[in-house]
């Protein structure tokens, strides 16, 4: 099933990347005036989603906005495609994010260091966004989208230009990557990559999106949470334990030079230990998603970072 329906005009794209059911969800949001789409993801996904939409009874003409909860290239790599293609759309993104979807060079460099001769295969091409098809959103904001208004709340951890969008109306607030990853039936997972993972900012932007008292979270990594405490009461748990594992890893180095030559053996160390202790309590087939689609070598340093910046 590639459309998953959270209400008569809400709805999610299941984009199948790298051909996976249940790793990159892409809210589609009917209005009075078009559909407007959180998190559109990579532009390999683009005709996956073009599939759904149409599934939905809608298509790419009918895009009026954009909400990205952050920029990292699983989530925010097709929003320029799709703007060249419909102008009227419209990108809602957090400022220091803004910069990077208008002029994505420094984006795409950093992330190059990552992906290497990946980048293209996993997220296809990067178009940048007219600064006129920009609409900065922050903390308080309001995104007015025909007659549906989702409030905006400042969300940092994962990302320090995240954002999460919350409607009201029907309850359901749009976390992106602040709730961690949860593949049905799996449990809930942290994902930590650099640059700017912060663990005490995740843990405050949990109890922002608490405050506003949601039915539900909807991750991109995928699909509604009907228990929003619960969930984030996990991935607290699953969080700290990460973040204790990679301090432990880096414990003993030399504080003047800490990179060391050993830092990518320590990677694949941490993913072993993150896929042996997944399998140990999970189903096998969300996990088998989480490690092909994704795995957790970015995540050891992300946390790694995060430590030595605080000086372990």
């Amino acid at each position: 099933m590639r459309v998953h329906s959270l209400d008569a005009r809400t709805s999610i794209v299941d984009l199948q990347f790298r051909g996976f059911d249940l790793a990159i969800g892409t809210g589609v949001l009917e209005t009075s005036d078009g559909i407007a789409l959180v998190d559109p993801g990579p532009t390999t996904c683009l005709e996956a989603l073009r599939v759904g939409l149409d599934e939905a009874g809608f298509e790419l003409a009918d895009v009026r906005a954009i909400l990205l909860s952050h920029i990292h290239l699983d989530h925010a790599t097709a929003s320029g495609t799709i703007v060249r293609e419909v102008p009227e759309a419209r990108v809602y993104v957090h400022p220091i994010g803004a910069i990077h979807m208008i002029r994505p060079e420094r984006l795409l460099a950093s992330a190059g260091r990552i992906y290497g001769d990946q980048m293209e295969t996993l997220w296809g091409e990067f178009l940048p966004v007219p600064a006129d098809s920009v609409t900065a959103v922050d903390e308080g904001d309001a995104v007015r989208l025909g007659d549906r208004t989702l409030r905006v709340a400042y969300t940092p951890g994962h990302a320090k230009h995240h954002v999460a969008y919350f409607e009201e109306d029907t309850g359901t607030a749009w976390v992106g990557d602040d709730a961690g990853i949860r593949i049905p039936p799996g449990g809930v997972i942290p994902v930590t990559p650099p640059p700017d993972v912060d663990v005490e900012a995740w843990n405050a932007t949990m109890d922002r999106v608490m405050e506003w008292s949601p039915d539900r979270v909807v991750p991109t990594h995928f699909g509604p949470v009907d228990d929003p405490a619960a969930h984030f009461a996990e991935l607290r748990e699953e969080l700290a334990r990460w973040a204790r594992y990679v301090q432990t890893s880096i414990a003993n180095e030399d504080p003047a030079n800490p990179e060391t030559e050993s830092d990518p053996a320590r990677a694949r160390e941490f993913a072993a230990w993150v896929e042996n202790d997944l399998r140990s309590r999970m189903p096998a087939e969300p996990v088998d998603t989480y490690i092909n689609a994704f795995g957790a070598r970015d995540s050891w340093w992300g946390l790694a970072r995060y430590w030595r910046k605080r000086g372990g």
